[in-house]
């Protein structure tokens, strides 16, 4: 509970904690921000950590003079690759693995039909899950157990952390310090995590909703 209370508090203060931080760590923020971001897209235990809230929040600061915007979004772009990248060869070294280990889990047909699927829909599925959280934590994972293309996945990957973060960053330091948001901050950060998980809410709904109906 502890735990749980802890990171509701970071969502909810996110933008004192990070003025917190940066103030009292200087440019070392930096290396904190990029752990953060690497962690987030390259280790499948951490998908809670903050995403898009956490870029828009850095960003606002970096308006602030105390962080240099435009080297922010050259580090945290070399994180969320190189997370991604991680994530993906972790797949794709466990993946045959799991198969040996856990036969009747997953089968080989699975691994096929993931792979299928990547070759397939794997470029846009890297770009668009960029901007879904939990989902951008997994997906690398899956497409390197799925063994995509590791060239396709890199080309989609850079375009997607690319535009992921500069999207957020950016919107960060040109808007996040206008009066009626940084008044309401805690909601402008509710509201950018609402709308992240909001594809995928309404993906679960119309998936149970078209079962229910079926």
């Amino acid at each position: 509970m502890e735990l749980i209370y802890s990171l509701f508090d970071f969502f909810v203060h996110l933008d004192k904690h990070l003025f917190e931080i940066t103030s009292a760590y200087g440019v070392i923020t930096y290396a904190i921000l990029f752990a953060i971001i690497f962690a987030e897209t390259g280790l499948v235990f951490t998908p809670f950590l903050p995403g898009d809230s956490l870029l828009f929040a850095a960003g606002s600061i970096a308006a602030l003079g105390s962080l240099n915007v435009n080297f922010l979004a050259i580090a945290l772009i070399i994180a969320a690759i190189a997370g991604d990248n991680t994530n993906y060869w972790i797949g794709h070294y466990i993946g045959p693995r799991l198969c040996e280990r856990f036969p009747r889990m997953l089968k080989k047909e699975y691994l096929d039909k993931t792979h299928a699927f990547y070759e397939k829909h794997g470029g846009k599925t890297i770009i668009l899950a960029r901007f879904l959280p939990i989902i951008r934590t997994f997906s690398p994972f899956v497409a390197g157990i799925g063994r995509m293309t590791y060239r396709r996945f890199l080309l989609n990957d850079i375009l997607g952390g690319c535009i992921w973060i500069c999207l957020f960053t950016y919107a960060g330091f040109f808007f996040g310090n206008l009066p009626i948001i940084k008044k309401n901050f805690s909601v402008v950060i509710f509201a950018i995590i609402l709308i992240s998980l909001l594809p995928g809410i309404i993906e679960f709904v119309r998936q149970k909703y078209g079962k229910s109906k079926a």
